[in-house]
């Protein structure tokens, strides 16, 4: 017998077991703890320990997964909540990986979390999903690119609604030659110094390589880089035909408004990207093609829905970084009350059965079972050249990526390693 059933009768318990409950329900009611008890065990909230950075360079990013993670929420609660209880969501800063691994820890063992949500930081990400393997906890990652947490560091537990680096960087070079958008094969690349920009580099070379361009150098930049002046010199002195930004966070804000205050006539690329970006950088900064998982533009009807839900509630668009931790809740909650289980190994075929989510985009997503990549249509964004179109609306976005005939999985990596424990 589950612990969500109860037998219909005491006439159908043992005698002893009769005798038991009798006395449990007097000396309950002698305390006056019975029935108010019994609904405080039914209400018990399943906890999620949502980590996610809120300071440093990925700290405005992180905001918006805070409101796409609390919107999730209060939206599950105010539908009847999961298996009759509701959801409560444990938000905190995770800083660093050893921060975010101390929390995670500390997440599931003192406040008894049900699953843990979020993350940005790639190597973050890795520490925490070895702590809800250890744990036998989900752990939906909403933010982290790196292609080997899908691969050689993917893990059963794992799942991920962010899009990976390959899918990234497949996406732009898609755009790229689909609307010839570069005349040269002498390119230049900036690269985060971190997991993350190491494996989008890497990423990013394969693809350009196997298309015919050369990377004449690539610079690693620190990731509390504030100043470009140095680096764009050098730009001009190289004269690629093609500036390719592997940077992430507001480092990227910052290159572009730096790029163009220099006003140099070769094309700038990028192989992520997110809203923040944008807006930080604004119209007079804001240049290039990237790639992007999805934006407030989105034509698909849930997803105009939810863009009106999030302006309702937080008084501002929503960035792309709020709709991974928003599907990441709402997934999570969709496969407990579909299963009606909180059991981890039942949840899990679940999510690899290759059943469909709306993902607030025109074709629905599932998750790949070789990985737990989360498949879905991607978009390129450039400058919108209405210069009367808002602060939101500094972007145009593309018609989704790959094309309405074509495959989700032609945006994957070819060359999987992940094999779950």
């Amino acid at each position: 017998m589950s612990h969500f059933e109860r037998p219909s009768s005491p006439a159908l318990l043992p005698s002893s077991a009769r005798r038991r409950l009798v006395l449990g329900a007097t000396g309950a009611a002698a305390l006056g703890l019975a029935a108010p008890a019994l609904v405080r065990a039914q209400a018990e909230a399943f906890t999620l320990g949502h980590l996610t950075p809120r300071t440093g360079f990925l700290g405005p990013m992180g905001e918006y997964a805070v409101m796409g993670a609390t919107l999730a929420v209060e939206e599950v609660n105010a539908a009847g909540g999961v298996l009759g209880r509701p959801f409560k969501l444990m938000s905190e800063d995770s800083v660093n990986p050893q921060t975010a691994s101390s929390k995670a820890q500390r997440m599931v063992e003192r406040d008894k979390v049900f699953a843990l949500v979020g993350e940005i930081s790639s190597a973050s990400g890795l520490a925490i999903s070895q702590v809800a393997a250890r744990a036998g906890k989900l752990f939906f990652q909403t933010g982290c690119n790196s292609d080997e947490l899908r691969g050689k560091t993917c893990s059963r537990t794992m799942f991920h609604t962010e899009a990976n680096n390959s899918m990234y960087v497949n996406a732009m070079g898609r755009a790229l030659l689909r609307d010839n958008m570069v005349k040269g094969k002498r390119w230049m690349a900036f690269t985060a110094d971190y997991a993350f920009g190491h494996d989008l580099f890497a990423r990013t070379k394969a693809f350009m390589e196997a298309n015919g361009a050369v990377f004449v150098s690539n610079d690693l930049v620190p990731t509390d880089t504030t100043e470009f002046s140095s680096l764009i010199l050098k730009i001009r002195q190289q004269k690629p035909d093609l500036v390719m930004s592997n940077l992430a966070g507001n480092q990227t804000t910052n290159f572009m408004k730096q790029y163009n205050e220099f006003n140099l006539p070769i094309p700038l690329a990028g192989a992520d990207l997110n809203c923040v970006s944008i807006w930080g950088a604004g119209r007079e900064g804001f240049s290039g093609v990237w790639p992007i998982i999805w934006t407030h533009q989105v034509k698909a009807p849930s997803a105009q829905a939810f863009v009106a839900a999030f302006n309702k509630r937080f008084g501002k668009p929503p960035e792309n970084q709020a709709v991974s931790d928003y599907l990441a809740v709402k997934i999570i909650a969709r496969a407990m009350n579909e299963t009606k289980s909180d059991d981890l190994n039942k949840l899990i075929a679940y999510l690899e059965s290759g059943v469909k989510f709306d993902v607030l985009r025109a074709r629905e997503g599932s998750f790949r079972k070789a990985d737990h990549q989360l498949l879905f249509e991607m978009y390129t964004v450039t400058p919108n050249p209405d210069k009367n179109a808002g602060k939101w609306d500094v972007m145009t976005t593309s018609a989704p990526v790959p094309g309405p005939n074509e495959s989700l999985e032609i945006l994957q990596p070819q060359d999987n390693t992940c094999t779950f424990a």
